[in-house]
């Protein structure tokens, strides 16, 4: 059975596509991780402590350096699948927060499922392109 696609002699550069996603997903980990480091730290404080997480300014540091550092490693292509992952369970659990109780993070449930379904893809697909990590075909 023969497909029609409008641009097939685009199938042969689908290593850009990975390398698109890892790039922007790595820049906006990186602004993440950097507004909780700076314009959003009260914030995230005391929706840490309304969630019953304490010390809620050590965990608030940590998931700023862990979103700063996993987005450092996207941007390098160096061990994208364990940042992915570690990423992909940050965001399902910001999603799952937005989901129960929307006042606490005040950003928008779309915007966390669709960095959860980008980490999700990276970590099956792999790096892409000009990566450190390219796996041996």
């Amino acid at each position: 059975m023969q497909t029609f696609n409008l641009f097939p002699q685009l199938f042969s550069y689908s290593l850009l596509a990975p390398l698109i996603l890892r790039v922007v997903v790595g820049f906006i980990f990186l602004n993440l991780g950097y507004l909780k480091m700076t314009k959003e730290r009260p914030g995230w404080i005391s929706s840490l402590h309304i969630l019953g997480i304490k010390p809620a300014g050590f965990f608030t540091g940590l998931l700023a350096a862990v979103e700063v550092l996993g987005g450092l490693l996207l941007l390098v292509g160096a061990y994208t699948q364990l940042a992915t992952l570690i990423l992909a369970i940050i965001c399902i659990s910001e999603l799952l927060v937005e989901y129960k109780e929307e006042s606490i993070l005040k950003r928008d449930m779309v915007f966390y499922l669709l960095l959860s379904a980008i980490c999700l893809s990276l970590l099956l697909t792999g790096p892409g392109l000009f990566a450190r990590d390219i796996p041996l075909l």
